[in-house]
């Protein structure tokens, strides 16, 4: 499977009154795999904005994720799903979908191969770096990042801080790519 360096996770807050507008600026950057990450909505709220981000990945040519809900994943045709680690077994998405790709938050070594061993197509890594939006927690660090990625065989997106000029740093340390809410809503660094 040939997933995306680039892997931006949608947060309405961040995205502001014009989430679609910010949204394509995220995809006009390169990005071409986009987590919808709206855990505040109902379910069909949740679908409805769905249906209109998955028009727009669709004019981009990304691929979309739906947050933890296999259910509007499916109704809406999207690629995949990403679960976090209270959300379900990654081998039932696999059992009752098949198709979709199946992305998990691992927030520690165990949980990386938790999501490995149930057949988790990729995993998030976080928080690598200290972070705004969980500044209680504590970053795993580049070493932690360098240890999973050489124990694991899927593909490791490092997430948590990360910011225009630390993004080598992932790349350097064993990162198959990125994933970001604020990273790629900001301007690039030089």
């Amino acid at each position: 499977m040939n997933l995306p360096n680039l892997y931006a996770i949608t947060d309405s807050k961040k995205y502001g009154e014009d989430f679609e507008e910010t949204l394509k600026k995220v995809l006009k950057r390169g990005v071409r795999m986009v987590q919808l990450r709206e855990k505040g909505r109902s379910g069909r709220e949740y679908y409805t904005l769905a249906l209109r981000v998955r028009e727009i990945t669709r004019e981009f040519s990304a691929m979309l994720l739906i947050n933890d809900r296999v259910d509007i994943a499916l109704a809406v045709g999207a690629d995949g799903v990403h679960l976090p680690e209270s959300g379900l077994p990654p081998s039932v998405v696999k059992r009752i979908a098949p198709d979709l790709i199946v992305g998990y938050s691992a927030h520690s070594l165990e949980g990386a191969l938790y999501a490995q061993k149930e057949g988790a197509d990729f995993i998030t890594l976080s928080p690598i770096f200290k972070t705004s939006s969980h500044p209680e927690v504590e970053p795993l660090g580049l070493m932690y990042l360098k240890e999973v990625c050489s124990k694991v065989n899927i593909p490791v997106y490092a997430l948590g801080g990360i910011t225009w000029d630390k993004i080598k740093l992932c790349y350097k340390n064993g990162a198959y790519g990125v994933a970001g809410i604020s990273l790629f809503i900001e301007a690039q660094g030089k």
